[in-house]
């Protein structure tokens, strides 16, 4: 792979990056791009290896995801090639997001993590995301992992009867 077709990539991925405003998974990025035959796993993988060394972008890991996000130096860099993307690979990123913006965000405004606090003490931390801001950040502690691993998985499709429960048990409605 020449070092202009690895730059174009890395723009792209900036490019989409910059175009949302919540993080991205790698297979979220990687699906793109693949879908449009841009490229193969192997080098987008390098080219996102390559943008955390160059600190474009920052990553968190939540139970098995890792959840990429442009960063300032990433946003002026972009800046400066952003025409060495061409209109039509823009048209097609612009189409993808907002065909998927939904799904996009869906999953990743309710993380779930766990973690072993001490021998027989497992803590599963959820959470409820909208517009970047948490409007629920719950810890909950359990004697097995399985328990946590459970109440992980469960937490997307349950947070919101959970957050309205809350709400109405706490305002006493």
């Amino acid at each position: 792979m020449n070092s202009d077709t690895l730059m174009l990539y890395k723009l792209m991925i900036l490019y989409i990056l910059s175009r949302v405003n919540f993080p991205l998974t790698n297979a979220q990025l990687t699906a793109f791009i693949l879908e449009k035959g841009y490229t193969n796993y192997f080098n987008i993988q390098q080219v996102l290896s390559d943008l955390l060394d160059d600190a474009f972008i920052t990553v968190k890991t939540i139970r098995n995801s890792s959840l990429y996000r442009i960063t300032d130096s990433g946003l002026q860099t972009l800046q400066l090639f952003d025409n060495l993307i061409s209109q039509g690979i823009k048209d097609d990123i612009e189409t993808y997001l907002r065909e998927n913006k939904y799904e996009l965000q869906e999953e990743v405004s309710t993380p779930a993590d766990y973690y072993q606090m001490k021998k027989g003490e497992f803590a599963a931390h959820l959470s409820v995301i909208e517009r970047s801001t948490p409007i629920i950040d719950l810890t909950l502690v359990v004697t097995t992992e399985e328990e946590a691993i459970q109440i992980c998985n469960n937490w997307k499709d349950k947070s919101s009867d959970v957050y309205s429960y809350l709400m109405s048990s706490l305002l006493g409605e």
